[in-house]
């Protein structure tokens, strides 16, 4: 997890909202990525998709069977999709999302019943401190942009 939330940081560095995954098999690290929708002008250029990509080219495979996702924020609806669509084992993710969260706090893409698959999931790891980079960005967002209307 901390070098999820290590990437999270360079997302944050580049002013994408701090995200980062890192997918692992047998204690390797076969993919990652953060956040980059903004930069890259991709919608689904999300931490947890960049890493599935890498680790699928990685391996060979649309399947990543066997495989846990560590990501600092809980995955919304697309992430969690892409989840159970490349068979990835595990999720491991730190903050909840009250807003968007599809793994429990708002849906619960992960393990429905009427899927063929169900990815198992923990939460917690790192939770407070990725809790606060989500909240620090979000409140120099607001700020910025205050500053900005009141100089207009």
């Amino acid at each position: 997890m901390q070098r999820a939330y290590d990437l999270a940081l360079k997302a944050e560095s580049v002013d994408e909202v701090p995200v980062g995954a890192v997918l692992v098999l047998n204690n390797e690290i076969i993919g990652e990525g953060f956040n980059s929708p903004i930069n890259n002008n991709d919608p689904t250029a999300h931490a947890e998709i960049q890493a599935i990509r890498q680790a699928s080219e990685a391996l060979q495979n649309y399947r990543l069977p066997t495989t846990t996702l560590y990501v600092t924020l809980e995955p919304c609806a697309m992430c969690a999709g892409a989840l159970v669509h490349a068979r990835i084992q595990r999720l491991v993710f730190a903050a909840k999302d009250a807003k968007t969260g599809a793994c429990g706090s708002q849906f619960n893409v992960i393990s429905s019943n009427n899927k063929n698959h169900r990815v198992k999931c923990e939460n917690g790891l790192m939770a407070s401190e990725s809790a606060q980079l989500i909240s620090d960005f979000f409140s120099r967002r607001r700020t910025e942009k205050k500053a900005i209307k009141n100089n207009n």
